[in-house]
């Protein structure tokens, strides 16, 4: 929901601003749904300039009919793919982390999602030379593991010290703040979020712990579980909107190995 702010539109001063807050009109919905002369009246402002404020409103606001191909376009100039670091997980993800989206990443306790960002953190910045912003809401990001990620793949320290620097980290202690830090990002950047899975049975499947209103947030969630071996982890991929669900990577995040993908029948019920 757009905010009224100057600089919105020609016409809209700060003034004027003041005096609609005083009269709780905060958002453009707020504005063009006002009675006009209602407001001019208790704002002492003209009606001539209201109207011809929601009319310059109502045009950058209101939705208008576009095509296929120039919604397509669009998407192909304002979308960018950021590789992972793991081939496989790649090729899960159909290349990568799509920008504007939010991945999620759930599993169990110990299943490995922190590694796993911290694993893409550390790709991205040194690989690509971009910045990250980690957001921690579990206390769970550790330097000493994301610097020996770094090292893994260069022994340059100059390198090194670079991508830390690149690496910004934010904790968060409750999911207000956590909703609120993802809406400032919307739309400019790719999201990658982790979270827990719970049942509604002790035989129940498995499915994401923040609720069905959550479950419509990601636009890609995958599933971690521990294989044998402490290192060993299934990723799987439970929803896409563009790879078919039920495709299955092994990882070993001890040391970033990554097997080759197999098919496997999607687990039902996430």
């Amino acid at each position: 929901m757009v905010v009224l702010r100057a600089g919105l539109c020609p016409g809209l001063t700060e003034d004027m601003i003041q005096l609609l807050r005083a009269n709780g009109i905060r958002t453009v919905v707020d504005f063009v749904s006002s009675d006009l002369e209602d407001v001019a009246q208790k704002c002492s402002l003209s009606y001539k300039a209201l109207v011809a404020v929601r009319r310059v409103l109502l045009a950058q606001f209101s939705a208008f009919p576009a095509n296929g191909a120039d919604l397509y376009e669009e998407l192909k100039s304002s979308t960018a793919i950021l590789p992972t670091g793991s081939p496989s997980l790649d090729q899960l993800l159909d290349s990568g982390l799509y920008t504007g989206e939010v991945t999620e990443l759930m599993g169990a306790p110990g299943s490995g999602k922190t590694q796993v960002c911290l694993g893409i953190a550390a790709s991205v910045s040194l690989g690509l030379k971009q910045h990250v912003l980690f957001l921690d809401s579990t206390g769970g990001f550790t330097a000493s593991r994301l610097y020996q990620m770094l090292q893994a793949q260069t022994e340059d320290e100059e390198e090194q010290l670079e991508a830390l620097q690149r690496i910004q980290v934010v904790r968060v202690f409750n999911i207000y703040e956590l909703l609120s830090a993802l809406q400032e990002l919307r739309d400019r950047l790719s999201q990658q979020v982790t979270n827990q899975v719970t049942r509604d049975s002790s035989t129940g499947p498995l499915k994401p712990a923040l609720g069905r209103s959550w479950s419509f947030v990601p636009s890609t969630r995958v599933l971690l579980e521990s294989k044998e071996g402490n290192t060993q982890r299934a990723a799987s991929l439970a929803k896409s909107p563009r790879q078919p669900t039920g495709i299955q990577v092994e990882l070993d995040i001890g040391n970033g190995d990554v097997l080759e993908p197999s098919l496997v029948p999607p687990t039902q019920g996430l």
